[in-house]
């Protein structure tokens, strides 16, 4: 299929060919009619990604400090691979779409095949969008009105928060797409509208509605005009739906309010506020977040967890729903809105020249006739088969970062990367010349020539699929964790041991040359050994999907569990029993601040510090090993110093975590043969004694270990 995304590296926007996405449970799949281009959103995008560096990291002042902190820590190649990793991640452009439901996925219960829906999906020629972001077109609406239902949504949520009733004075500034639906909405709610934007057509278009609109550029004060009209008291409200960087809209808006009015911020402006103008009058002012309550909750947009209305009685899919009435009712005529019709291929029409452009809707035509393609997209069909063959399952950060770049440098053979939505996985199989882009990652598991499935998916899908690969015949390297439970890691047990294929789990980190050369400066001693290791791991906030201990496990399972297998590897010894406190008075089970201490079989002990309240600047790792009066002290993965040797080590650089070592062992053991690069038994212990350390917090006790 065709999907329309804008290169943030290079500038250019392109009509790329992607795999049809697979429907995900909870939500449906729409063969698209009609996509609404977002001129002002959209048109931000692509100026963006035609800056240069300079002036991309001019607008971004807060991502230029943490590209400075990254280098203070990791270094400056580390940190130079990782902004342009992200830069060459395409974006996918759109979210006002209209089509067909084709197929239904699993929980969906309001949405049948044949349903004519708008949602919030991109410009695609096939979309899957949740069910609390779609909504039912009413029968007189047509699809190209029904386009405007995003959008419409917009203007509405920031009507709902500045609460106007019938009779009083609303501003509407910026009477583009989204300001001339807000001004028709609060005419339509009783309101006396004032609209002002300095391009005439857009003010003859408001007139026509019956608003006052007026272009300022013809000399008319603003402030005076709406105190004028207001007999002197001033307006009810401002909605700002203007897109420009001034802090002087800001300024006229609360000038133009009458004592405590209300401010409404749902374009984007500057916003240097002055005090006095706010103060004098009591002016209230709030920013307006999207189509409404649930945007960015993922328990409602992709669990799919309504909010009752009986407390929430205006959600983004109501407003949606609002929106789409109001079209049916003819309370609001979006038709002369519309400044051209252009078909999907002839895109450039309309993203060629953007910054110049003075429409204010653009509709993108699909071809009803097209049928449904393929979920595989052949890249390249020069590939051969050798031992050693790769299919990988999951195109995020992680894959396009480090494992894709790592792989390039042993000559791996990739034949297949999937991704749910197509694009991502279709982007990193042209950049690395890998020969099949899929949204079904069965179509992996079949394929004979596949020897070893690399998962790097969200962690609660690894055990699933992890179990998948093995019944396929599949060996098996997954991103850690390996389960997030014990039921999922009995279940992998058993198929494991039914099988007889392997599997890795990514701890790359006793792959790092650094902890080589500590292993060796250790010796096979059989004394027990002391360490102390700490991951200064970073804040990251706490709606993320790693917190949910359904899906990402919480940080101590989900990441924590590396310097568990790091302590493993250097003690040679597996976890005995465990001890977990975290800070605070009534700490939660996915705590990401929190001090673990092991014991180990061979008496060694181990404390692994996980913060997440550190300095940013502060380096990310450190691991101090304390035995028969030596020490290591290991910083960061780019310096390494012992004391009490005879033969001391003190050495710095690149940092390396060991990934690109680790991939090198796994893929030769693949193709000759041999023991797996890391003991089952040691995966599984450590995947046990992340589970203990969770349940060590529940009961305030150590752990044991079977």
């Amino acid at each position: 299929m065709k999907q329309i995304i804008q290169d943030l590296k290079g500038g250019n926007t392109i009509l790329e060919e992607v795999p049809v996405p697979k429907v995900k449970n909870g939500s449906v799949l729409i063969k698209t009619t009609r996509s609404l281009v977002s001129l002002g959103t959209e048109r931000m995008l692509v100026e963006f990604s035609k800056a240069n560096f300079l002036q991309k990291a001019k607008q971004q002042p807060d991502k230029v400090k943490m590209v400075l902190d990254k280098v203070k820590t990791d270094g400056l190649k580390p940190t130079i691979d990782a902004v342009f990793n992200k830069l060459n991640q395409p974006l996918p452009l759109g979210y006002c779409n209209v089509g067909e439901v084709i197929e239904v996925g699993k929980g969906v219960l309001n949405f049948k095949i044949g349903d004519r829906v708008a949602s919030n999906g991109p410009h695609a020629e096939y979309v899957v969008a949740p069910q609390n972001l779609v909504a039912k077109i009413p029968e007189n609406v047509t699809d190209e009105e029904a386009a405007f239902t995003v959008i419409g949504s917009i203007g509405l949520q920031g009507i709902r928060l500045l609460e106007p009733t019938f009779g009083e004075t609303i501003v509407v500034v910026g009477l583009g797409l989204i300001g001339l639906v807000t001004a028709e909405l609060l005419k339509s709610n009783g309101c006396n509208v004032i609209g002002f934007d300095f391009d005439q057509s857009k003010v003859e278009i408001a007139k026509e509605k019956g608003i006052i609109a007026v272009n300022p550029s013809d000399g008319t004060d603003q402030v005076k005009f709406v105190e004028s009209y207001t007999n002197g008291i001033g307006a009810d409200g401002v909605i700002i739906t203007a897109s420009n960087k001034s802090n002087e809209i800001i300024s006229q808006s609360a000038q133009m309010c009458r004592k405590r009015g209300r401010v409404i911020l749902v374009g984007v402006i500057g916003l240097d506020i002055s005090r006095a103008d706010f103060y004098t009058k009591e002016i209230s002012f709030q920013v307006s977040c999207s189509y409404g309550p649930g945007r960015y909750d993922d328990s409602y947009e992709q669990k799919g967890n309504d909010y009752p209305i009986g407390f929430v009685r205006w959600t983004e899919k109501r407003n949606f729903q609002a929106i789409l009435n109001a079209m049916s009712n003819g309370n609001l005529d979006v038709k002369p809105l519309i400044s051209e019709r252009i078909p999907l291929t002839d895109y450039n029409k309309i993203y060629g020249n953007m910054k110049e452009s003075r429409s204010i809707a653009s509709i993108l035509e699909y071809n009803p006739n097209d049928e449904l393609k393929r979920n595989v997209e052949i890249i390249s069909k020069s590939f051969t088969h050798s031992n050693g063959v790769i299919g990988i399952i999951g195109a995020g950060n992680f894959t396009s970062a480090t494992l894709l770049p790592n792989l390039k440098k042993i000559d791996a053979s990739i034949k297949y990367i999937a991704s749910s939505g197509g694009l991502s996985s279709t982007t990193m199989a042209k950049q690395h010349k890998i020969a099949n882009s899929t949204t079904d990652y069965k179509e992996i598991l079949k394929d004979k020539d596949v020897d070893v499935v690399m998962i790097t998916t969200k962690h609660n899908s690894h055990a699933k699929i992890v179990i998948e690969c093995l019944e396929s015949g599949k060996h098996v390297f997954v991103e850690k964790p390996l389960a997030l439970n014990k039921e999922e890691l009995h279940n992998i047990i058993d198929t494991y041991q039914k099988q007889h294929k392997s599997i890795s789990v990514g701890f790359n980190r006793r792959f790092a040359p650094f902890s080589k050369q500590i292993k060796k400066a250790l010796g096979s001693a059989d004394a027990p050994i002391n360490i102390i290791a700490t991951m200064n791991a970073g804040h990251i906030p706490a709606n993320v999907w790693v917190h949910d201990m359904e899906v990402g496990g919480g940080r101590i399972i989900g990441e924590a569990c590396h310097f568990i297998d790091l302590c493993t590897f250097f003690t040679e010894s597996k976890v005995k029993a465990i001890c977990m406190n975290a800070m605070g008075e009534n700490p939660e089970e996915n705590t990401d601040n929190a001090t673990l201490l092991l014991k180990y079989q061979n008496g060694s002990t181990a404390v692994i510090n996980y913060f997440s309240n550190g300095s940013k600047s502060y380096a990310k790792e450190r691991v101090e090993i304390y035995s028969n009066e030596r020490t290591i002290v290991m910083d960061n993965w780019r310096k390494l110093k012992t004391y009490g040797f005879k033969k001391g080590i003190n050495a710095s650089s690149k940092q390396d975590k060991g990934h690109l070592n680790q991939f090198n062992e796994l893929i030769t053991r693949q193709k000759s043969g041999g023991e797996p690069i890391i003991p089952f038994d040691e995966i599984l212990n450590t995947t046990e004694a992340s589970f203990a350390a969770i349940e060590s917090l529940k009961s305030n006790s150590w752990i044991y270990l079977d």
